[in-house]
């Protein structure tokens, strides 16, 4: 770094400004500098070594220096200097410390006119297993857009097991680890028969409710039961623009949803969208099978039902549907609080089908694209 291009920088007893080479700036607090110590953490597993109430409540900068491609930043009282790459507070400034790339959400409302294979990572399994960098790249979309395919999966039972490890870890439910979507008598939920599914996300009367579903086509049917899926972020930002009464009604109401079967007994309350602290939508948990009856009074009931019912008008609408058929060997894999998915009617008496799933933690599948990176990027960049 020459010096036409170190960054320039001032302090008063509270602050560290940083003006760098590009003509921005950046300001750093002396409570945010003395909480990020490198001293303070540990070496191996960068965790704090120290509780918030350790540090002192007012410290205060008595000189800041540039030093060795960063700044030293003494406080006052204090023996101990801090030292700060340049590389490093950029990293962490405010405003221009670069954004995960699969926190970068890209919505697709009009779902009706897109094609699974053209708009949607695809891979092999073959190419997902041998190389480190098709599988980031194949991750990083299915964390932006919600829902990715993967082909030429082994179509033998309990292949999706030896597949999903290259994507996250299996969250064992009361169906075990996997579960057979496939017609059978007398069906404890209707996803086991041959019934057309209206768009929904799967248990959310779990806590916490999947992150993430797998579902692998092991034997196609050849007519009907064809898989829909929609992008419920999308969805919710359109009710949010266009209907914000009813926006604001599925976010402050707590839904009660409740599963019962011979061995399981599974029940959670919270709203159809889940907004983050932020106000960002966070989530979409929609399934109008699974909701128990509603704990609402009389006058406020009206208000809920017609928001509950503009929203799942928006679910019927093919304009915001994808459509597609998975063929045997094809898995697909989606994000079970974004992306509302539900099929087509077929018949299982003329043409079989079978398809085999399991649920994902969420944060394992982040955790992998995480690593991936860390990975492919070298070492990382310490204060």
């Amino acid at each position: 770094m020459s010096e036409a291009t170190a960054p320039r920088i001032k302090a008063t007893p509270e602050l560290l400004t940083v003006e760098w080479a590009d003509g921005g700036a950046s300001e750093f607090s002396s409570l945010w500098l003395r909480d990020n110590l490198a001293g303070d953490r540990d070496a191996h597993s960068g965790q704090r070594l120290i509780d918030i109430t350790d540090l002192p409540e007012h410290p205060r900068i008595r000189a800041a220096t540039r030093e060795n491609g960063g700044v030293r930043v003494d406080f006052e009282g204090e023996t101990r200097a801090a030292t700060f790459s340049f590389a490093w507070l950029a990293a962490h400034a405010p405003g221009r410390a670069p954004r995960r790339p699969e926190l970068a959400v890209r919505t697709w409302l009009e779902g009706g006119a897109l094609d699974a294979r053209r708009d949607f990572a695809w891979a092999s399994f073959a190419a997902l297993r041998a190389e480190a960098a098709a599988r980031l790249a194949w991750l990083t979309r299915l964390l932006q857009d919600g829902l990715a395919f993967l082909e030429g999966v082994p179509t033998s039972e309990g292949a999706i097991l030896s597949t999903v490890p290259l994507i996250g870890r299996v969250l064992e439910t009361n169906y075990g680890l996997t579960f057979d979507v496939r017609s059978v008598p007398q069906p404890e939920n209707l996803a086991y028969s041959d019934l057309g599914l209206g768009l929904h996300t799967d248990n959310p009367y779990r806590d916490p409710v999947p992150g993430f579903q797998a579902l692998h086509a092991l034997i196609a049917s050849n007519e009907g039961g064809d898989s829909v899926f929609a992008d419920g972020f999308a969805l919710a930002a359109h009710l949010r623009t266009s209907d914000p009464a009813a926006f604001g009604q599925l976010t402050s109401t707590a839904i009660p949803f409740l599963y019962r079967s011979k061995d399981a007994e599974l029940y959670a309350e919270r709203p159809l969208i889940q907004l983050s602290a932020s106000g960002a939508i966070a989530a979409v948990h929609y399934n109008s099978r699974s909701i128990a009856p509603l704990a609402i009074a009389g006058t406020d009931a009206a208000r809920f039902y017609a928001a509950y019912r503009r929203f799942a008008a928006l679910l019927q609408e093919p304009r915001w549907q994808l459509r597609t058929r998975l063929d045997s060997g094809t898995l697909v894999v989606f994000d079970n609080q974004r992306v509302l998915h539900g099929r087509t009617a077929f018949s299982s008496a003329r043409h079989p089908r079978h398809l085999q799933g399991c649920y994902l933690t969420r944060d394992s599948v982040y955790s992998e694209a995480a690593l991936l990176r860390r990975r492919l990027a070298g070492p990382a960049v310490t204060p």
